[in-house]
């Protein structure tokens, strides 16, 4: 049988991942009215072309990328005079979505980007569907 052991050393490897991932997930509030909801994200440095939000009946989803400018690619240091030598700014894509208690009204949702934060309100849906099932004997 054999055993395998962890490095204390893995086990900081693994939490460093893991806040390096929580930390490239933008900061959100929700906000909660009798008619709406109202979300807002953190997303300083994020071309409006790159948000995209989708809504279904109870779900907000946001997706966008945080791209690198052409002047600070560190990868390719000949294709420019300016190089970066430290950048401990986060670029990529993310996603995240939110979950509702009631329906989300889809046709009106609104979004708008500011000053670095995405503001969106989804109504609440006024109409309730339901179901009743038969039960078989």
């Amino acid at each position: 049988m054999i055993t395998l052991r962890q490095s204390p050393f893995d086990l900081f490897e693994r939490l460093d991942q893991q806040l390096s991932q929580a930390e490239r997930v933008p900061a959100a509030e929700i906000h909660e009215t009798a008619d709406h909801y109202t979300v807002r994200l953190e997303l300083p440095g994020v071309s409006r072309d790159s948000i995209d939000v989708k809504a279904t009946d109870r779900t907000l989803s946001v997706s966008a990328e945080r791209r690198r400018p052409a002047s600070t690619n560190i990868a390719d240091e000949n294709a420019n005079d300016e190089t970066a030598r430290l950048s401990e700014f986060r670029y990529g894509t993310w996603s995240r979505s939110f979950r509702f208690g009631q329906g989300l009204n889809r046709d009106a949702v609104q979004a708008s980007y500011r000053d670095g934060v995405l503001e969106i309100t989804a109504a609440k849906a006024q109409s309730h569907t339901s179901v009743t099932v038969a039960v078989d004997a």
